[in-house]
């Protein structure tokens, strides 16, 4: 669905309207070709990119060539076929995502998908093939994770990541010119080879739909270097991932099929912030093909109807990439089309220069209160596993806060910030509502938080994944308190203190990580999209922020030492308040599940019972006699009389039949409350 078209997006053609191929479910905008000022914009806007890198994998195709010839031929030796068999039945390895799309950016991974005829299975190749793969010195960091939605091989091949997975097609043999946008390829599959068909499918029918492939490639790592530098990009957090930015500049071309890059990055802003959402970004009319297979169809899914930001892959079986997309992601990004609409414009007019489209916002000096989110573990392999999981969770947490009533915007960042040893921070910026004719608010996240940290909990253990010492702690603090976590030159005032160090970097996008190295946040990890949405309602638009409130702190109770952890806390403000619950000592057998690639059900199994209640705001948030009527095991150190406002409840609460820890264990679960109180300035 457009927009209307009285919208002010619709334009004349320019210049003289010749004969072509039509492109998307819509007629273009402009057939307008480019004028020789427009390939100026585009050289410069080059330029602009050069600094933060870009680079091609050669070896990356040998290996993939050796790859194909190395399973089929070893699974085939091993069911005995004929040597002349073995030569004739192929197999062939496919990429997709970034790198297929000619946007592949250095220290990003690559997604790959191994096809094989049907006499190969899959456990060949998660054992046999995988037993091979050990024996390969160029191989490290080798990792199956069959039980994921998605299974796949991950390893590391001459220091670039790979991603490979499986598909056993219904095939005798695999001819070299296997094309997988046919959807007959999906007959007598099942659902797991379709789910790992379809990344391939969705990027090859992308690029089919594209006027020019060069124009769009340019102006997709163009939007794809903005969207990183201004922290939306992020299918996992609620953002848009690579997918959904590739369909979004892919329907920009569509609609003006005969412009170069820096127009379209000017009619990219232009179209998206004007886009009437959720009315969905389709780049060709959905088809059915009598498969039987789930697509996105809000006439006959009531779930579809609830999706905010829809943008709808092209490849059948069609489904909505932007599940995750929250009320208030969509909020952020929706001002974030606007901010680019407007530099884009000045640049055009020559007022000002492409860089200026990349600096990165100063996200610390652009809200008052800030959650930060405290994820620690005690041995680094630990730590490296906890931190996916709790990354992977962080969206159940802004849903939680979205739905308080007194809470307009929940904004996390994307990046992540090393704390001491093995420690990661999360920062969430707040924005509360204006309340009228009201001195005083008094507002409990207490609900909010422990919902989030129990879901967390639930899958660890589901997945056998809880150790000693991982812990998870949820601290408010305002913005002046941030310098007690962060270096200072992230958090003063200047207004381009975020902008990295080029000449000390290479000018790439980086961030840091827990051993002070680099890593590169242009990794794309939505290799496909999901079969199943989870269920959202609507929520009531974001309000004005709290510009005329404030938030004042009162001290109310002793500390209370965190039971199973063997690391010290890191520091924390005197001032802030915490809620902090940690996983008692378990005796696990050691896990190898990636979290990251779990279904989209898996990831809100744990926040079922608050989506089915969620048609609204929560009125209020429990009070603390609700929480002792359900707990009476709680017990509430004595309060201190201090004239502030913000207070903390520290308990102890044994596991209950809803804990996410096995009640037969007599440890206890730290649970402390953050409750604040909003004044207006007088």
């Amino acid at each position: 669905v457009e927009p209307e078209s009285g919208s002010s997006l619709l334009t004349n053609c320019r210049g003289t309207c010749q004969p072509q191929k039509h492109y998307g479910i819509t007629s273009a905008i402009s057939l307008a070709s480019p004028r020789d000022i427009d390939h100026q914009y585009t050289d410069k806007l080059c330029d602009a990119m050069k600094p933060f890198g870009g680079v091609f994998l050669p070896c990356v195709e040998i290996a993939f060539l050796l790859f194909e010839w190395f399973f089929i031929a070893c699974i085939s030796f091993l069911q005995n076929l004929p040597p002349s068999a073995i030569s004739c039945v192929g197999g062939k390895i496919f990429t997709f995502g970034s790198y297929r799309l000619g946007v592949h950016t250095k220290g990003a991974d690559i997604d790959a998908l191994c096809v094989a005829p049907r006499h190969v299975e899959r456990t060949d190749f998660f054992q046999s093939f995988f037993e091979k793969l050990k024996q390969l010195e160029e191989i490290k960091d080798l990792r199956a994770v069959e039980d994921a939605f998605v299974p796949v091989i991950k390893f590391k091949f001459d220091g670039i990541e790979i991603d490979l997975l499986f598909a056993r097609l219904a095939l005798q043999s695999i001819p070299d010119n296997l094309d997988l946008r046919g959807d007959s390829i999906l007959r007598n599959l099942d659902i797991r080879c379709i789910r790992s068909l379809n990344g391939c499918r969705v990027t090859d029918e992308i690029l089919y739909l594209v006027p020019n492939k060069e124009n769009f490639r340019l102006t997709l790592r163009a939007i794809k270097l903005w969207a990183k530098r201004r922290g939306i990009y992020s299918n996992m957090l609620g953002f848009l991932g690579g997918v959904s930015w590739a369909m979004l500049v892919a329907r920009t071309c569509q609609l003006y099929p005969n412009a170069v890059a820096a127009t379209l990055v000017h009619k990219f802003f232009l179209v998206f912030s004007k886009w009437e959402w959720p009315n969905p970004v389709l780049l060709k009319q959905p088809e059915e093909s009598n498969l039987n297979l789930p697509v996105w169809d809000p006439r006959v899914n009531i779930s579809d109807r609830y999706h905010l930001m829809p943008i709808i892959t092209p490849a059948y079986p069609q489904q909505n990439s932007t599940y995750n997309v929250s009320t208030s992601t969509r909020s952020i990004m929706s001002e974030e089309f606007k901010y680019g609409l407007s530099v884009t414009d000045e640049i055009l007019q020559g007022k000002a220069e492409w860089h200026r489209l990349f600096e990165p916002p100063n996200f610390f000096q652009k809200y008052k209160h800030y959650i930060v989110l405290t994820a620690s573990a005690s041995t680094e392999e630990n730590h490296l596993e906890w931190i996916g999981l709790v990354e992977s969770k962080i969206r159940v947490l802004v849903g939680n806060l979205e739905r308080n009533e007194y809470i307009t915007l929940a904004h996390v960042n994307p990046q992540s910030f090393p704390g001491n040893d093995f420690v990661s921070m999360w920062f969430i910026g707040i924005s509360f509502k204006k309340v009228e004719n009201a001195e005083s608010v008094n507002i409990d996240l207490t609900y909010d938080i422990q919902s989030f940290t129990d879901t967390v909990y639930r899958q660890a253990s589901n997945i056998n994944m809880i150790k000693d010492g991982m812990k998870i702690e949820a601290t408010h603090v305002k913005k002046k308190q941030l310098h007690q976590y962060l270096p200072a030159e992230l958090v003063q005032r200047k207004k381009r203190s975020l902008e990295l160090n080029r000449s000390s970097n290479g000018g790439s996008s980086k961030r840091i990580c827990l051993d002070n190295s680099q890593l590169d946040t242009s990794r794309d990890t939505d290799s496909g999209t999901p079969f199943s949405s989870p269920v959202s309602e609507p929520s009531k638009p974001a309000s004005d922020t709290d510009d005329s409130m404030t938030c004042t702190v009162k001290d109310q109770g002793m500390s209370i030492p965190v039971i199973g952890s063997t690391k010290a806390k890191p520091p924390s403000p005197p001032a802030s308040s915490i809620i902090s619950t940690t996983a008692p000592a378990a005796s696990v057998k050691p896990n190898t599940t990636s979290t990251s690639t779990s279904s989209p059900k898996d990831e809100v199994n744990g926040l079922e019972d608050s989506v089915k209640r969620a048609a609204r705001k929560r009125p209020h948030s429990p009070t603390e006699e609700d929480l002792i009527k359900r707990h009476k095991d709680t017990e509430v150190n004595r309060k201190l009389t201090v004239h502030l406002q913000l207070s903390i409840l520290p308990s102890m609460e044994l596991p209950d039949a809803s804990s996410p820890l096995p009640a037969s264990n007599s440890c206890r679960v730290v649970k402390n409350s953050i409750k604040l109180a909003l004044n207006r300035h007088r």
